[in-house]
């Protein structure tokens, strides 16, 4: 046995112990440099994004925050940046997803390019955001925003290569689902002979009808936020469980044409929220996702990229009597017409001051000296005193009405006019007025009927309004007033007392 340090020939070479051992040392770290190598190239990466498209109030912003877990969502305007954490607890590692969401408005379109270019194209994610408060319009947002996001990756500069093998992945991918459950082995023969070919990359199977006709190369999925208002548009809007199906229908081949997932969520009741977020991370990191299609809750409906055909779509067909799958979207559901009453200030225009000068002057000049006209501006058409109103006195103004008339008990009538008939009616008095054969007539019972008298005249009914039954009033009050002065006679005290 030669020694350690010996050189040993063996068929004409020379070799030693020595040597042998350095070298299963570097085999060695080599090894274990490799194996760390590897392990750190299965870390979560931390170059992809989700880019979110969306009109505004969709509820873009309120579901990026749910998936954050953000209780107060911020909104911004043009492009948002937000991110979202990822962890690995199997790995103990976690990472940043990064979120990109767009401004309702099309004309912030060009900022798309800071959000998907040539370099992130590969590693994106594009999420379509629609709002069940908006049903009527929920297919022409989804169709419009496929169309500019289109129009955006044909002006990407995109070897032609690089987007045919974008395109084939994401066929691969849609060809790939398994429902959970139904998981083989992979050298399983029933696994060779369904859909699902890992050896065989280049084979793919014929898709069916209406999948993938619009292939963008990217993953998408189809969020519907807000379904909880389901139940306001069945109360207010008597929409029933077909319309809700018309437009699930609808809603189902367009994604069947661009292979995209589908999600009901609300936010505010928490429906698939949670899905939604681990749907995300397993497209993105490949995380494991075991929850099957959920198609029997109208309003927190699931349904995967790749489990979805034409043929499940027709279920909903039979639910439909009152219109056909083909009819035309807007048809259907329709923009209810809510008229608002427009409560406008009325706008006072003050009138020209000499107008106003103009119109006083000719209705000054169209009235008598005997009579007053009244300006439209003192008292407001359809405000006007009663018996009682005169009776008691307006608010603020102290007196009984006969001190407000400017008449004494004994007078009846007001003004110069009633004096100048009275004084005339003293100087030009019949003859035999003071006459003492005349039969008397008791002075209580004659003041008392004058005082009733002309308190019935006093009621806004027989107030006079012309100067004609003014002159007719003046008359009767100067008749009286002679007929008072005629019958006035000396008498005793005792008679006065008696009569009264």
């Amino acid at each position: 046995m030669a020694p350690v340090g010996e050189s040993v020939e063996v068929n004409g070479f020379s070799t030693s112990k020595k040597r042998e051992e350095p070298d299963n040392k570097e085999n060695l770290w080599s090894e274990i440099l490799g194996e760390v190598q590897t392990r750190g190239n299965t870390k979560l990466p931390s170059c992809k994004s989700v880019v979110v498209l969306g009109d505004n109030e969709s509820g873009k912003t309120t579901l990026i925050a749910k998936l954050q877990g953000v209780e107060d969502p911020k909104k911004g305007s043009g492009l948002e940046y937000a991110y979202i954490d990822v962890r690995d607890e199997y790995r103990d590692d976690h990472t940043r997803l990064s979120v990109w969401v767009l401004d309702g408005d099309p004309s912030h379109a060009h900022l798309l390019r800071f959000a998907l270019s040539e370099e992130s194209f590969p590693h994106t994610l594009v999420m379509f955001v629609v709002a069940m408060t908006t049903p009527w319009g929920i297919l022409d947002q989804l169709q419009n925003w496929a169309t500019v996001l289109q129009d955006h990756i044909d002006r990407l500069k995109l070897a032609t290569d690089d987007l045919q093998e974008a395109r084939h992945k994401y066929m691969k991918k849609w060809q790939d689902y398994v429902e959970p459950g139904d998981e083989l082995e992979q050298g399983s023969p029933m696994r060779r002979t369904s859909r699902n070919l890992d050896d065989d990359e280049a084979d793919v199977l014929p898709l069916g009808d209406g999948v993938l006709t619009r292939n963008l190369g990217l993953d998408v999925v189809v969020v519907v936020t807000k379904t909880d208002y389901m139940s306001t548009l069945e109360k207010d809007f008597d929409y029933r469980d077909e319309h809700f199906d018309f437009m699930q229908q609808w809603i189902r081949r367009f994604c069947l044409q661009y292979g995209a997932a589908l999600f009901y969520t609300s936010a505010k009741e928490d429906k698939n929220c949670d899905l939604l977020y681990k749907y995300l991370t397993h497209r993105i990191y490949g995380f494991p996702f075991r929850t099957p299609a959920l198609v029997v809750e109208k309003d927190a409906v699931l349904i995967p990229s790749g489990w979805d055909n034409m043929k499940k779509i027709s279920i909903l067909y039979e639910n439909m009597q009152s219109m056909k799958p083909d009819d035309y979207y807007r048809d259907v559901i329709v923009q209810p017409i809510i008229r608002k009453p427009v409560t406008r200030e009325s706008e006072t225009q003050a009138e020209d001051e000499q107008s106003f000068l103009g119109k006083q002057l000719q209705l000054l000049q169209q009235g008598t000296p005997t009579s007053r006209q009244e300006s439209p501006l003192r008292t407001p058409v359809g405000v006007q005193k009663t018996g009682d109103r005169r009776s008691s006195g307006s608010p603020g103004v102290q007196g009984s009405p006969k001190k407000m008339d400017g008449t004494k008990p004994g007078v009846a009538g007001s003004g110069e006019g009633v004096l100048a008939n009275f004084f005339n009616s003293l100087l030009y008095k019949k003859t035999g007025a003071g006459s003492a054969t005349q039969k008397p007539t008791a002075p209580c019972e004659k003041e008392d009927s004058v005082i009733s008298q002309r308190l019935h005249s006093d009621t806004p009914s027989e107030r006079p309004h012309t100067s004609v039954d003014k002159a007719v009033m003046r008359s009767d009050a100067a008749a009286e007033l002679d007929r008072l002065t005629r019958s006035k006679k000396p008498a005793t005290p005792d008679q006065n007392s008696s009569d009264c």
